[in-house]
């Protein structure tokens, strides 16, 4: 190397130089991602450059599994047709593994002629899509902490690992408000029942999720916290008038729209007050998207349908029909269409034909390429592989997801001081009882943390296969208990149509509270499991069922964390919002 002449220096110099611009465009800026200002010359060049086929492309969202793919498997032949020779605008990622979703993602971004739209439901966290990444509880759980900083700590966390990974775009915060007990669908999904507390938390998440580089997506305008109906199942119908929507569902609305939020999703609601016509979605909805969210309520950002695969919409409407309705409403990103091909075919066809203004579609792909200039992925559209481990589920991220985990406990009742339990010398039942079906061992985490504090806990499992006869020779071998608890467990899940206990389970713990022994129920899951046994001694509420819930409930029960969460939604002739005990760490 002493020998080379000044000339060698040069050239290596020079291809380091290549090497290192190569890289950072490969791997993107090093600094923090932040939304910045559009690129007017950058979108206006690309649409120029556009066939209809290509702009057509852009309004089209479907999902991608992000799973392991064979190089020449037929599923990466599939997406990478969709994304090189269909132009696609975007895509919505399904659940997966961190490298595999950078990797994968990377090469799609390189295929693209147009750089991607990433979005994912990330509602608990980039963990609650991305294995390893930091999980939150659901945003009640915020609720309950009743913590603005919190909810910032939570979007920003979500943000940082979201880029991390190539995802652009999270469809939360839910800022629906939740006041009907029975929702089978949003229920712990929402912040709770009042307008003014959802709008505060969802304007803190909203915050830090932009502030560092993550779109946010309000939804599901105009409001899905007043159904019993699960809309992936078929159409729910909002029966509150003008006024009332004003007040409460339409309100956080307003508030993230003024904080700046830059995408809201529509919901497959039918609101007669909003649009009196039979059985339409607000989602194709006209006067509801183009009339009351863009021009009265003056938003700006990107409209996104929820998926097109759903049941309030496919009852009714083809993906072609329910696609194009969707457009001429006023969305500018059809989401999960069931056909995609034959869907933007058929919109392109509608261009031609003249059943759509060539200015409509102009419209929504101007606002679309804005977003990704804002994003930055016209000059950085892949991620570092290699930074994945510095990035995700950090010890400070995970630090942040606790507090909320912990904060969210909330005691409801605690009956002649029950509650802490002695750590020795008491013979404890515990009852894990899963209302879904195959879940049996859904409380084993909290039983194992309960059996580490005591010992002689004695442990019984069920889930919804489990018969009578079972639950019955459980509840003889408990007789006699100091003391009995019920972990109680129930997923809110798409399609389930209901969140609610197994009928068994609560007449099994009815059973035993009437018996007189002391009866303490968790439940994680829906606060409104209370309703069904408001007689029962103690009853701690932990929202949602993860390792996490469960080793902290055990704690809780022991006296080894203090309690100050507050119910964020009431409980009809029990106890009201705001509600909640505390209890100081024994």
């Amino acid at each position: 190397m002493r020998t080379m002449k000044r000339g060698g220096f040069i050239l290596v110099a020079a291809i380091l130089l290549a090497l290192s611009m190569s890289c950072a465009r490969t791997a993107g800026p090093v600094t923090t991602p932040s939304l910045s200002a559009s690129d007017p010359g950058w979108v206006a060049r690309t649409m120029k450059k556009m066939t209809l086929e290509e702009k057509i492309g852009q309004l089209v969202t479907p999902r991608f599994s992000q799973a392991f793919l064979s190089a020449d498997g037929d599923a990466l032949k599939e997406y990478e047709g969709l994304v090189r020779d269909r132009g696609i605008g975007g895509i919505i990622l399904s659940a997966g593994e961190p490298y595999e979703t950078a990797i994968l993602l990377n090469r799609l971004q390189r295929l693209a002629k147009v750089p991607l739209l990433i979005s994912a439901d990330l509602e608990s966290g980039t963990g609650s899509k991305i294995g390893g990444a930091t999980l939150f509880p659901p945003l009640m759980s915020l609720g309950a902490a009743g913590s603005e900083e919190l909810a910032y700590a939570m979007g920003r966390v979500t943000a940082l690992e979201a880029r991390a990974v190539g995802i652009h775009q999270d469809y939360a915060p839910v800022v629906d408000v939740n006041v009907n007990p029975d929702n089978p669908i949003i229920n712990t999904r929402s912040v709770g029942e009042d307008p003014e507390y959802v709008s505060r938390m969802a304007v803190a998440f909203v915050k830090g999720a932009q502030e560092n580089g993550l779109i946010a997506t309000a939804k599901h305008f105009p409001g899905h916290g007043d159904t019993a109906v699960d809309s992936h199942r078929q159409l729910p119908t909002i029966t509150a008038d003008r006024a009332r929507l004003d007040k409460v569902e339409l309100l956080p609305f307003k508030r993230v729209i003024d904080a700046g939020i830059q995408s809201i999703m529509t919901a497959h609601l039918a609101v007669p007050a909003l649009d009196p016509t039979a059985d339409l979605p607000a989602t194709l909805s006209p006067a509801i998207t183009a009339g009351l969210l863009r021009k009265d309520m003056g938003f700006k950002g990107l409209i996104v349908t929820d998926a097109l695969d759903m049941g309030g919409v496919t009852n009714a409407f083809t993906p072609e029909d329910s696609s194009l309705r969707a457009l001429m409403a006023g969305a500018d990103v059809i989401l999960m269409p069931p056909t995609p091909i034959k869907v933007m075919a058929y919109l392109a066809e509608a261009v031609r034909s003249g059943r759509v203004p060539m200015a409509r579609v102009d419209e929504s792909v101007r606002r679309i390429l804005e977003a990704k200039a804002r994003l930055g992925l016209n000059k950085y559209r892949t991620v570092d592989v290699d930074a994945l481990p510095f990035k995700l589920g950090t010890k400070a991220n995970l630090a942040q997801a606790m507090k909320v985990f912990e904060g969210a406990a909330t005691l409801v009742k605690n009956e002649g001081g029950l509650l802490p339990l002695a750590a020795v010398g008491k013979r404890i039942a515990v009852f894990a009882l899963s209302s879904d079906l195959g879940d049996y061992h859904a409380g084993q985490a909290f039983v194992n943390a309960m059996m580490k504090k005591n010992p002689g806990c004695e442990a019984y499992f069920a889930d919804g296969d489990t018969g009578r006869e079972s639950l019955g020779e459980a509840e003889a071998k408990a007789a006699g208990a100091d003391a009995v608890v019920f972990a109680l467990f129930s997923t809110l899940r798409s399609w389930k149509g209901t969140v609610d206990l197994d009928p068994k389970h609560i007449e099994l713990v009815k059973r035993v509270a009437a018996g007189g022994t002391p009866v303490i129920v968790v439940s994680f899951g829906s606060p409104y499991f209370l309703r069904h046994f408001p007689d029962v001694d103690a009853y701690l509420c932990m929202y949602r069922n993860t390792p996490q819930t469960q080793e902290i409930a055990a704690r809780a029960l022991f006296g080894e964390l203090a309690l100050k969460g507050k119910l964020p939604v009431s409980m009809p002739g029990l106890y009201p919002a705001g509600h909640g005990l505390t209890l100081d760490k024994r």
